[in-house]
Parts: structure tokens; sequence; C-alpha cells
């Protein structure tokens, strides 16, 4: 017999706490990985970074016939790899591409022969070694056989005889069935090698599953000759962001254009050092997802009976017909069905030889501190010229791929792993000028000041905060969108203490015109809303470029100014100019025409001749109007005696229920009884006399109805 290997537990421990197996097992597949003999891993030569949080790798090696290449990839890696690999090789000679399975770790460790899925106890563990042959050492010697099963016993403990329960296994002996208590148990051993194995191999699999956030991937190549071979695939990165600086000119030097300078703040997350790579940074936004692809799918497929066919029992034939019941049986298989995953994003390596943008010489911009003593030329200030030639040099080409804009280090750079690095992309001029900027929505009775751009570097501007300097002293800070090639932007970076101002609404609705359309009186009038706007400019020195947002109110129209400067799809913006010291009012009007309709016949008169006095109304209408109202007066007398008729007959009928309870209580031979019923016979004369009234009236107000309705239907009077 082969000699087995003995498992040291203890006592009533769950397989868990074997921490010496798994801690070997965990050190010798860090070794497998990370030994003298793991083949070479390709270089990292070119990343391309997107803001959409991917990042596009390239790795270039030489490699020969016969050579196999290691990646290793982090868990959460691993999908994007499989979903967006590809390889350049001039021979066409791969081979294979392996990786370690991602089997939910549940599902690997039910599959070995000894089940350790749920954590189980040692008791657990000899239980489902049923029919195993194990060596037990106790404290009362050893003891060998084959594993029966296991139980739990209550068992009195203590001075108190308490009763707890003490886990056993019942073992088939030489001499008997046998129960070993396993609180005595020193040690296991197993006599049989392959289960040993296969313990061994769960033991392994929970550790690398709990010690190892790496996948491996190998790549095996053959061919002919030694040749550069390029990998390439898409993995998760931070998106890379954008900073600005932006230098206004001293306001004496007017023809100065101001300065931007933008910097790119790049983060390697990987594992791996960037050692001298090609950087290129890329303003779209590629559609990108996650799919998990490393993880085993296992369909559930349905389980159906054998099909049998039923035995043939006896019958008893009667006299004439004779009805068997017969079973057909059907069997209806659900076919499963497996989308195919979406293919991965078509990629391509962008390279540029178009540069772009512009370029200074000199020491890094900002940063500087003034002092008592310092430089006269710095006390006095330097100009955008000046402050241009000292910045940082942009470090970057600007290109355009397809619809896409980039920009492309100009020389390798080196990011260690885990690490942050900061990269100036921008040095240029731009168009600008200063304005105060009033929108009554920010809250303070003062503008803000800002300047307005428009981008004349010739690149495209991306999101990110700027910080402003006014003559090379901070001024405040903003917030840039998205800019393309000459597009223009407000930035607001202070608030213009220099400026106060006020805002008054007020608001009119006036009555345009009357006319009759279709026997509707139909009203015409304007809505007009006033915004008035009080500036005072309390700066003796320097004048404002005043720039006034108001907000659009949806579906009317502006009627002062008669145009603005600017309109977006929710405010108007104008802009007017403050002298020094200076005081001015501006007033923004928007209006709105509007129609309601009444019916002329029910218009109210009084309001109509006041219109008509204010030359809203015309004569024709008021005569029309005068008509319809007549008509309807007259329909409203017939409908009045339809109601007074209606309210007679209920004052009889309940008359004459008083009438029917006394005559039923008193002798028919009596006078009272005799004028009661003379009384009712007169009432239900009434009655009828009514409904004949009631019918004729009911026919004039029809009349009357058709009649107005034939007057207003084609009534037409402007």
């Amino acid at each position: 017999m082969n000699n087995p290997i003995a498992i040291r537990i203890t006592l009533a421990c769950s397989v868990a706490t074997l921490c010496g197996l798994m801690t070997f097992a965990s050190s010798a597949l860090a070794q497998a990985v990370t030994g003298s003999d793991a083949p070479p891993r390709l270089p990292i030569t070119s990343i391309t970074l997107y803001r959409s949080g991917v990042g596009y790798f390239e790795r270039h090696g030489m490699i020969k016939s016969g050579d196999s290449v290691q990646l290793r990839f982090a868990q959460d890696e691993i999908n994007d790899m499989l979903k967006s690999m590809v390889i350049f090789d001039p021979q066409q000679a791969l081979q294979s591409i392996s990786y370690e399975s991602n089997e939910p770790l549940a599902r690997q460790l039910a599959s070995f022969s000894i089940d350790l899925s749920d954590n189980p106890t040692l008791a657990t563990i000899l239980g489902r070694l049923r029919g195993t042959k194990v060596r037990f050492v106790t404290s009362d010697g050893p003891v060998s056989g084959v594993v029966l099963g296991s139980e739990m016993r209550d068992q009195a403990q203590g001075s108190a005889q308490e009763a707890i329960s003490i886990p056993f296994v019942n073992v088939i002996t030489e001499s008997g069935v046998r129960s070993v208590n396993l609180t005595t148990i020193v040690s296991v051993q197993l006599e049989d090698p392959a289960l040993n194995g296969e313990l061994m191999k769960a033991l392994a699999a929970l550790a690398a599953h709990s010690t190892d956030r790496f996948k491996n991937v190998g790549l095996s190549f053959g061919g002919t000759a030694a040749r550069d071979v390029k990998i390439a695939y898409v993995n998760e990165m931070p998106i890379w962001k954008t900073s600005y600086r932006l230098v206004l000119p001293d306001e004496a030097k007017s023809k100065e254009q101001p300065m931007i300078q933008g910097w790119a703040i790049i983060e390697n997350t990987t594992d791996d050092d960037w050692s001298n790579i090609q950087l290129a940074l890329v303003a779209s936004q590629p559609v990108s997802f996650e799919m998990n692809l490393s993880q085993s799918l296992h369909i559930t497929r349905p389980s159906l009976d054998v099909p049998t066919v039923a035995g043939a029992a006896p019958r008893i034939y009667q006299d004439g017909d004779a009805f068997a019941d017969k079973k057909q049986m059907r069997l209806a298989m659900a076919a499963p069905s497996v989308s195919a995953p979406p293919p991965g994003a078509k990629l391509s390596m962008l390279k540029s030889d178009r540069a772009g943008g512009g370029g200074g010489s000199g020491g890094a911009f900002g940063s500087v501190a003034m002092a008592d003593g310092a430089n006269n030329d710095m006390e006095t200030g330097m100009s955008s010229e000046e402050l241009w030639k000292q910045s940082a040099i942009a470090q970057a080409q600007s290109s355009s791929v397809g619809e896409a804009f980039q920009y492309t280090m100009k020389n390798p750079i080196s990011i260690g792993r885990q690490q942050s690095a900061m990269l100036p992309i921008l040095t240029s001029a731009i168009d600008g000028r200063r304005v105060s900027i009033f929108n009554r929505a920010d809250g303070i009775d003062h503008p803000m000041r800002g300047v307005e751009l428009t981008n004349s570097t010739g690149l495209q501007l991306i999101p990110g905060p700027v910080a402003v300097f006014d003559a090379f002293t901070y001024a405040g800070d903003a917030q840039i969108g998205y800019m393309t090639l000459n597009d223009k932007r407000l930035l607001a970076y202070a608030v213009d203490l220099s400026v106060s101002a006020a805002v008054q609404d007020d608001s009119t609705n006036t009555m345009r015109s009357i006319r009759i359309v279709d026997g509707f009186i139909e009203e015409t009038r304007k809505q007009v809303q006033r915004t008035s706007f009080a500036f005072n400019n309390k700066d003796a020195a320097r004048g404002r470029t005043m720039l006034v947002e108001t907000a659009k109110i949806q579906g009317w129209e502006l009627a002062e100014p008669k145009k603005a400067a600017e309109e977006t799809q929710s405010l108007y913006r104008f802009e007017l100019t403050l002298k020094p010291s200076e005081k001015a009012m501006f007033v923004v009007a928007q209006e709105n025409t509007f129609l309601s309709r009444i019916s002329v016949a029910q218009y109210d008169m009084p309001t109509l001749l006041a219109y008509a006095s204010d030359k809203k109304a015309s004569q024709a209408v008021i005569d029309a109007a005068k008509k319809a109202a007549a008509m309807l007066a007259t329909m409203n007398a017939t409908a009045a005696r339809i109601a007074l008729l209606g309210q007679e007959r209920q004052s009889i009928d309940a008359d004459q229920n008083r009438i029917r309870q006394n005559m039923a209580s008193i002798d028919h031979d009596t006078e009272v009884y005799r004028r009661y019923l003379t009384k009712f016979n007169e009432q239900e004369s009434r009655l009828e006399a009514i409904l004949v009234q009631t019918t004729n009236e009911q026919s004039t107000l029809q009349s009357q109805q058709d009649a107005l309705n034939d007057y207003v239907r084609s009534l037409n009077v402007s």
C-alpha cells in the first residue's frame, strides 16, 4: 500500500480551519506563477485613454517559434480582455490562448470526491466518507476500519450533569462496529491515496480563490522565425481629466490676448509600471460595456421521465358498446437557447502625424508667491507675452482620427504602478474679452466677473476646472464645458462687487379686439411681461461690458428689445455698456397674444358695452350680441314657466297624498268625505291641464332653442 498522507485535525474543527494545508497550497500556486520558469511578458509600449472609462493597451515584443507569452490580469479585468483582445502576428502563427477557469467556487468544490462547498465540520466530512477506510489516533489508542456514518449523542458533562451534544463516528473494525468520540481524536488518516489527492485539490482551490486575485492568460505561438508581435486589448481605466489656467492681460493692454494652459491628469491604476510608453488621450466617448464572459454558464435543462408503455390490464366485456380508457403520453421538451454575446468593440490603433497647438519655453506656469522686496518687474506685473514665454511647454500634439479628437504625447512617458501624473497638453493664446454677467437666478445683487472666450487655439477643449489669473494674480475659479473649434463660452470666476443690480417685474393684460365667429364671441388679448434691470457701476476708474441674462417664457415672443445679442434654448442674453460711475436702466419685455371664446348668447352685456366704448368691439358685434341675448331671454322666460308648472304639479301630488290618507280613515257617507272627493276631482282636472300646458311650453322652448341655434350658427361679425 502506498504511504498515506496524514491530515492533522484539531478537535471538532471545520475544514475551513486547515490553515497549514491552505497556506501550503497557496504558496505552491504563487511559486507556479512567479517562479523562474515563468515565460517572459511583452512590455506595454502604447496606451490610448478614452473619456468613457476604458484604455486601449498595446504590447510589443520579439518572439520565435514555440514561444509562449504569459499575461496576468486582475479578476475584474479578465472580461474586458476576453471581449477585446487582438493579436497582430506577421506569420499568423498563433496556436492557442488559454486562461484559468472562473468556475464558481461552490461548483468547483462540489465537483471533488470530498465536497467542501458548504464549509462542513469534521463529523460531516466523515459522514460523507461512508465506506472509506480510515485510521484514527485517539487518546484511547488507534482505531482502524471502514466509516459507517456519523451521529450526535447527548452526554452529561460537569458537576451539574448538563447534557451536551457530542459528535461520534461509527466505524466497522475487524472486531465489529465501534463508535469513536471525535473529541478524543488526535489525528485522522485516510488510507485511500486517491481521496487524499482529491482533498488536497479541494483545499488548493479554496486557497487560490481566497488569495489570488489575478488570472493568467497564456498565448502559444508557432511559426518559423523570430518576428515582432503586437498584442492589444481594452481594459477599464479611470477617465483622464483636464484642468486649465487662464491668464487675463492687464486691462490697459487691450491688444493682448488671454493665455490658456491645459494639463491632463493621468492615473495608472494597473499593476504594471508604464515605462517609456507612447500615450494618447482621446476626447471621444466610445460605447463600452461589461459582460461576464469568464464566468462559466450552466443552463438548467428539463428533467423528463423515461417514456414507458403502460402494462395491459384485465378487461371485463359488457353487452353493447364498451368504453375503454386510453391514456396518451406527450413529451414536450423545451429546447434551451443561448443568445450569442454582442461582439467586442472594433479596435483601431490611433496614430497621428498632424501637429497642432502652441508651445513655449521656460519654467512651469503658476505658483509664484509675491513678497515684500520682490522684483520690481513682478510688482508692476507681466504682460501675457512674457507669461507665455515662461510657461511650461506643451508636451502633446493634437490630431483628428475620424470624428475623434486626441492629444498624443510628443515623447514617451513613464508612470509607476498605482501612481498619477500631470502632463501639460496645451499652451496657447485664446480670443477673449472681460465681461460682467448678471442673471437673477444667481440670487445675488451683483453681476459675476467673467470672461467670454472663443476657442481660437485650433484644439478642442475638454471639460474641466479653470483657475483664472488676472495679470498674474489669482482671481478665482471657473468651469469650462466641451468647446470645439471656434466655439464660444462664458466663464464666471468672481462676484463683481463694484456693480450693484436691482430687478423689478410687472405685467399687463389688455383686450385687443372682439369679434363673433361661428356663434362665439372671440376675444383677442395681449399679455406683456416686463423685467426692468437697474445697474449702478460704482467703479470710478473702469467701465463694464454687461451681459444680462433673462429666462425665456416658453411660447412668448421678445418684444423689447427687438433682438437679443445671443439666444439659448432657455434664455436671452443682452449686452450693454456701463461707463465708470454710471447708472443705467434696461428693460426686457416678452409678449403673448391669446384667444378666448364664449357663446355669444352667454356673454356679459355690460362688459361688452364697456368694450364697445373703448373701441374694442364694433356696433355690429353689439347688435348681434343684443339680438342673441334677447332670444336667450325669451327662452329663459319659457323655461321659467315650465318650472312653475312643475312646482304646481308637485304641490298637488303632495296634497293628494294627504287627502288619500284622510279619506281612508273616515266613513264614506260623511260630509267631510264628500268634500275630500270633490277637491280630489278638481285637482285631477288641474293636473290634466298642467300636463297639456307643460307639453305646449316644452314645444315652444324647443322652437326657441332651434331659432337661437340657427341664428348663432352662421353668425360671423367683426
